[in-house]
């Protein structure tokens, strides 16, 4: 099982990278990694590090694709960066089964049209980040930001896709997909979203109707379809709700002596809250509909992220969840031609 990682263009840079893979294969004898990058600085990264010198190799590449440059001229035109680099491996090379990486959303996605492609049928790839959920649980959201224009049949694809991974990743058999919307009456929203619930119920998923933005993260649903842009919106906002209730959650307990003293006996409690909204215990968002796995982290992962996206990989290679998706589409009676 090999996976190439592209160790430039996060936040945190190279270390992390090469942290994760080295845990990951050190985890799991079956892992070989390909670590795309400056060669040198690679080779010294990896001094530092106890790992299988058979099990982890370098793809050199002297350039790097910033947050700052037009995706689609980048991926063009630096074609010796790490991310250009480790999609050519990809695509090239049989052996490989999926990707990591933490730099430029915009430039992942192009490369990974340009150089992959979608599967036959799927008229749009899409980003599907996991989050938390009430009671343990999870949701995916899909799409949360890579296309922001949509048509009925794209949502009708993104819901689909959603299925076959909840059931490859989480093993739940059956489920619950939602449209995001104003209201949860079957006749909300606009136009554009009774095209989309009227033909989400023809679909071969278990379509439990339309859901509001509150209720995203409160168990009842598995999957939250919509299109990248208001996916985005919802994904961002969630993440600020999140982070300003804990900043001010932690200022209020400073300014009292009687609430230090309680947080003191509530430490376990901050420690699992804390926990269950850290964005790298999963790895990454799946950007499904591509020929290949491909997994999109946070810019600010750590090494443990590269480590869980890995294992994310993995995963899904094991369900051979491209072929799954790629079967069902096939089967489909709505054809599109996008």
């Amino acid at each position: 099982m090999k996976i190439i990682v592209d160790c430039y263009g996060n936040d945190l840079g190279a270390s992390v990278a090469v942290e994760g893979a080295c845990n990951a294969t050190n985890k799991d004898k079956e892992l070989s990694i390909v670590l795309a990058g400056k060669k040198e600085e690679l080779e010294s990264l990896l001094a530092r590090q106890t790992y299988d010198k058979d099990r982890i190799e370098i793809l050199p590449a002297s350039d790097v694709i910033t947050n700052e440059e037009s995706p689609a001229e980048a991926v063009k035109k630096k074609t010796d960066s790490s991310l250009v680099k480790a999609f050519d491996e990809l695509k090239s090379n049989d052996d490989i089964v999926g990707l990591v990486s933490c730099g430029s959303t915009g430039a992942v996605l192009t490369a990974s049209f340009l150089k992959l492609g979608r599967i036959k049928g799927i008229s749009r790839p899409a980003l599907c980040p996991i989050l938390p959920a009430k009671d343990g649980k999870s949701v995916l959201l899909i799409d949360s930001g890579a296309n922001v224009d949509c048509k009925p049949i794209n949502i009708c694809h993104f819901a689909l896709m959603a299925s076959s991974y909840c059931k490859a990743y989480f093993g739940i058999e059956n489920p619950r997909v939602a449209l995001l919307n104003i209201g949860t009456e079957d006749k909300k929203g606009n136009a554009f979203c009774h095209e989309c619930f009227d033909l989400l119920k023809q679909m071969p998923i278990n379509f439990v109707g339309n859901m509001e933005a509150r209720d995203f993260m409160s168990g009842k649903y598995d999957i939250v379809v919509t299109d990248g842009f208001y996916g985005n919106i919802l994904l961002k906002a969630t993440e600020g709700a999140c982070g300003f209730v804990m900043s001010e959650m932690k200022k209020n307990i400073k300014q009292s002596f009687w609430a230090k003293i309680g947080a003191l006996f509530m430490g376990g409690v901050f420690k699992k809250l804390k926990a269950k909204f850290n964005t790298n215990s999963h790895g990454g968002a799946m950007l499904l509909g591509v020929k290949k796995l491909v997994v999109k982290g946070h810019g600010a992962s750590d090494a443990l992220s590269f480590e869980n996206a890995i294992f994310q990989v993995k995963k899904l290679a094991e369900q051979q969840l491209c072929a799954k998706i790629k079967d069902q589409v096939e089967s489909l009676e709505v054809k599109v031609d996008d």
